[in-house]
């Protein structure tokens, strides 16, 4: 790509940034804890929001990691750029570090 093939500086562009992190869960009960704390605390959930969110985590602790997410967090600070829209998911993951066909850095579909 040259610099003639770039929009103009003034027209709007939109970036797709993909993250993948593993984490080890190594306390699933301090976990469990402080997300149930971060959703009793959250003043955007409304109270069937709150619910679900406690119930989910009651069921799938592994699923707490996601109430720490804040994309905002992530851009907030980066001059010239407002976040549009987010997403994000945790899941279960099969993860063996020793298991040499694992790559970091192919894409997982």
């Amino acid at each position: 790509m040259t610099s003639t093939d770039l929009p103009e500086q003034d027209a709007p562009r939109f970036v797709r940034l993909t993250i993948e992190l593993i984490a080890e869960i190594t306390d699933e009960q301090a976990l469990k804890a402080a997300a149930l704390a971060q959703v009793a605390e959250d003043e955007y959930l409304d109270d069937d929001e709150r619910a679900q969110s406690a119930e989910a985590i009651e069921v799938d602790p592994s699923g707490s990691l996601a109430h720490f997410i804040d994309p905002v967090a992530l851009l907030g600070d980066v001059p010239g750029v407002e976040l549009t829209s987010a997403t994000w998911e945790s899941a279960n993951t099969d993860y063996d570090p020793d298991d040499e066909s694992w790559d970091e850095y192919e894409v997982q579909e």
